[in-house]
């Protein structure tokens, strides 16, 4: 094999530096540009959710879906709780696609009458409220899916939590899945084994379950939900006054429809009281107290999160920010309802 010598001219050699000067301005670009995005893959498609998605397409549609909230709960604080889970049951369910929202049809089941759905739900007006004012606004263009990631930002700042950056791109589902929605969420009487194993299943890891647990920090829950809890009251982590009065609440007439706060001590607040009340047996349902006498590893970590309050923030925080880039939909593979009860 021969090899030539070529001379490069001195013109040559500049063309040669502008190019490497304009390669790495785009390479630069392409960083700060990244910086903006959350950018995950799933069966090798990529998947891009944005920051400021819509500062051009509809510059006030996070100023319109917090102004919502604000409203519904200065009215009811516990819709705080309910705008929050919303979002939660949509991600468990195929991703955040904004399926938890539709109706049932004569020849569609959607995912409300799932057993961890039905009368156990809330919040769906105040999502068509601000679904109705954005499509005034700017049709067409902020999806349901998006509302729900951002409605729940806002209910854990307007309680009193962190705040983050809601990354925005997701497209709605065109259906629903009943079945998944029965299986796939966790249930108030969960072990941990099985709590783990249903966070892992949807991508999410066990510290992810720990933190996210926090979220019942905030809302209610029916005697119905936690009955278990008050049976065998028994054992060196029992708090037997708390039991004594979940016992004479459930007991009166409706008692199973009765409702009694997830944290007695601060309700409204988005705070670390929750883990503080597993500690000293005060778990309302037997899926958090479970956390602490069960498991010596969730412990620890409920321990770590009743010292350090801001530690539990910033963790809550981001796996927020992971719970709602799952599975999400983009491009044809979705579409943008005008209305988060129906499919276009």
């Amino acid at each position: 094999m021969i090899f030539k010598l070529q001379f490069v001219s001195s013109k040559s050699r500049k063309m040669a530096n502008c190019l490497v000067l304009l390669c790495l301005c785009l390479v630069m670009v392409s960083f700060n540009v990244a910086n903006t995005m959350n950018e995950t893959c799933v069966d090798d498609i990529s998947i891009v959710l944005q920051i400021d998605l819509y500062k051009n397409s509809c510059p006030e549609a996070e100023s319109i879906i917090y102004s919502w909230v604000e409203n519904a709960v200065s009215q009811d604080s516990r819709m705080a709780a309910s705008l929050l889970r919303l979002h939660f049951h949509d991600c468990f369910v195929n991703g955040c696609d904004g399926s938890v929202l539709l109706d049932d049809t004569e020849d569609f089941t959607g995912e409300k009458t799932a057993l961890p759905n039905l009368n156990s739900l809330r919040g769906f007006e105040v999502i068509d409220a601000i679904k109705s004012e954005l499509e005034s606004v700017c049709p067409q263009t902020v999806s349901c899916a998006d509302i729900l990631a951002t409605a729940a930002r806002d209910s854990v700042v307007i309680s009193g939590g962190p705040s983050w950056e809601v990354e925005m791109g997701r497209k709605d589902s065109l259906g629903a899945s009943k079945e998944a929605a029965t299986n796939n969420i966790p249930g108030p009487n969960s072990t941990v084994p099985l709590l783990v194993a249903k966070f892992q299943n949807v991508g999410l890891s066990f510290n992810d379950m720990i933190v996210l647990s926090g979220a019942h920090t905030l809302g209610m829950a029916r005697c119905s939900t936690f009955s278990s809890r008050l049976q065998g009251a028994n054992g060196p982590d029992i708090n037997l006054d708390f039991l004594q009065n979940l016992q004479q609440l459930c007991s009166q007439t409706d008692g199973n429809s009765r409702l009694a706060q997830l944290d007695l001590v601060s309700p409204a607040t988005f705070d670390n009281q929750y883990y503080i009340n597993l500690l000293s047996g005060e778990g309302l349902l037997p899926s958090d107290q479970a956390l602490v006498t069960d498991d010596f590893q969730t412990r620890q970590l409920v321990l770590s999160y009743a010292e350090d309050p801001l530690a539990f923030f910033e963790d809550f925080k981001n796996s927020m920010l992971k719970m709602g880039s799952l599975g999400v939909l983009t491009g044809t593979d979705g579409q943008i309802r005008g209305n988060c009860r129906v499919v276009n």
